[in-house]
């Protein structure tokens, strides 16, 4: 099953997680993670991203036994009950986590590594002819926010996706199943995820579907002055429409109806 670009699509984020940043310990039971997928899905999400190991700033590494026993019931749990024509995505950098996952239901591969940490998870996509999402990011989530540097940064964004991208497909992957993210937040300032975000259109014209997650991150809350990430959503809606009119296709957020009318607004008027 690909994915319909024809209109922006939007990605809920569920964390079964109890340490991520924003929503971490939300959903203590596979049930209530997979009551709450459903829930973003009434509300206009096209696909869940699941993920069992948090990549806020100074995470610590979660193994492939434990991801799985957080994630697994809650795909099948989802691959039951969700419509058939809404995607799930397993977050993960592990090509053992992401076999299961596609064993169990899943649909998309989501790597904030982009293959680099086991590139077998790129291999797998190739063999499975499924989605696959590769991530720019400086370091790894335990330092990468230590103290990240860029002489440019878009255009040092910019190649590295090219070359992870062109790397996948080297080893098989389709081009049409490969989606880029410049990775804001992840070994970033906050001047160098407002460059990116300003220079979006240029990530776009690397000639790949582009996906943006921006939800509830800390630079839009050292600009508003909002230490609480839950307060951040109209700062994320502001965004997802910016990514809209520069042309990007996936958007990753934890408040969907409310980014979903961002979507839909910016759509309708530059579609006018």
């Amino acid at each position: 099953m690909q994915l319909d670009y024809s209109k922006p699509l939007l990605m809920g984020v569920l964390n079964v997680t109890p340490d991520s940043f924003s929503d971490g310990g939300m959903y203590p039971s596979s049930r209530d993670a997979i009551t709450r997928g459903m829930e973003m899905v009434e509300q206009g999400a096209d696909i869940i991203d699941i993920g069992g190991e948090s990549t806020r700033p100074g995470a610590g590494r979660i193994d492939a036994t434990e991801q799985k026993r957080r994630v697994l019931d809650v795909i099948a749990g989802l691959h039951k009950e969700l419509p058939k024509h809404i995607h799930i995505s397993i977050d993960t950098t592990l090509s053992e986590v992401a076999k299961v996952a596609l064993d169990a239901g899943a649909t998309m591969l989501n790597d904030v590594s982009a293959g680099r940490e086991d590139e077998s998870l790129l291999k797998l996509a190739m063999n499975s002819n499924v989605p696959i999402c590769l991530m720019h990011m400086q370091g790894e989530p335990g330092n990468m926010q230590d103290n990240p540097s860029y002489e440019n940064v878009t255009l040092e964004v910019s190649e590295y996706l090219l070359a992870r991208a062109k790397h996948a497909e080297s080893l098989g992957v389709d081009k049409a199943n490969i989606i880029l993210d410049p990775g804001i937040g992840f070994g970033k300032r906050t001047q160098h995820n407002l460059e990116l975000l300003r220079d979006l259109k240029q990530i776009v014209e690397l000639g790949y579907p582009v996906l943006l997650g921006t939800s509830r991150k800390r630079f839009m809350g050292e600009i508003s002055n909002q230490e609480d990430p839950r307060e951040r959503m109209p700062a994320t809606c502001a965004t997802s429409a910016l990514g809209v009119i520069a042309g990007v296709n996936i958007f990753r957020v934890h408040d969907v109806w409310q980014n979903r009318q961002a979507l839909d607004v910016t759509w309708a008027i530059q579609n006018s």
